[in-house]
């Protein structure tokens, strides 16, 4: 059963006026994520993926990410429109995360621009930021979106939304 969509105000955008399937824009906000009290990742040359009912997911290039805290996790996964993905434990000093961050290994044509850029699941780092705005990380323990206040919902990964 599709929710009510909460309609969109001036400056908004409405998660359910995204696109199915997904699709991959650039985007030229500044992005951040920190974790253990280092900044992570930061970008102005991030990419962002939309898709119906969820907020958007955001990518960073590797040249942006400080790779050297990255190890490569035995769990991967496949995207039905975006491809075959890698995910990534992180170890900052003395703190170690499980899949806390992936990338595409093996992307569709469609998302053959994100191949080797990385994703990082808000909900365990310390904080991540669209544009200086703190974001909330997408309910649910699967999905990677990002959601800031210009963004509305009903968003899914809470209980019950498996079916939108």
């Amino acid at each position: 059963m599709r929710p009510n969509p909460i309609p969109p105000k001036l400056g908004q955008e409405s998660v359910w006026d995204y696109p199915r399937p997904a699709v991959l824009q650039d985007t030229n906000k500044h992005l951040k994520v920190i974790c253990n009290g280092v900044v992570l990742a930061e970008t102005n040359r991030g990419k962002r993926v939309l898709e119906t009912s969820h907020p958007p997911t955001y990518y960073f290039p590797p040249e942006d990410v400080k790779l050297e805290y990255l190890i490569e996790s035995s769990r991967r996964g496949l995207c039905e429109w975006k491809g075959r993905y890698q995910y990534y434990n992180l170890k900052i000093g003395n703190q170690y995360i499980n899949n806390a961050a992936w990338k595409y290994f093996n992307p569709t044509p469609d998302f053959v621009e994100i191949g080797e850029y990385y994703g990082f699941i808000a909900a365990l780092m310390d904080a991540c930021y669209v544009n200086d705005e703190l974001v909330t990380p997408q309910p649910g323990d699967f999905y990677g979106g990002w959601i800031t206040a210009d963004i509305v919902g009903p968003f899914k990964g809470e209980p019950g939304t498996m079916g939108w």
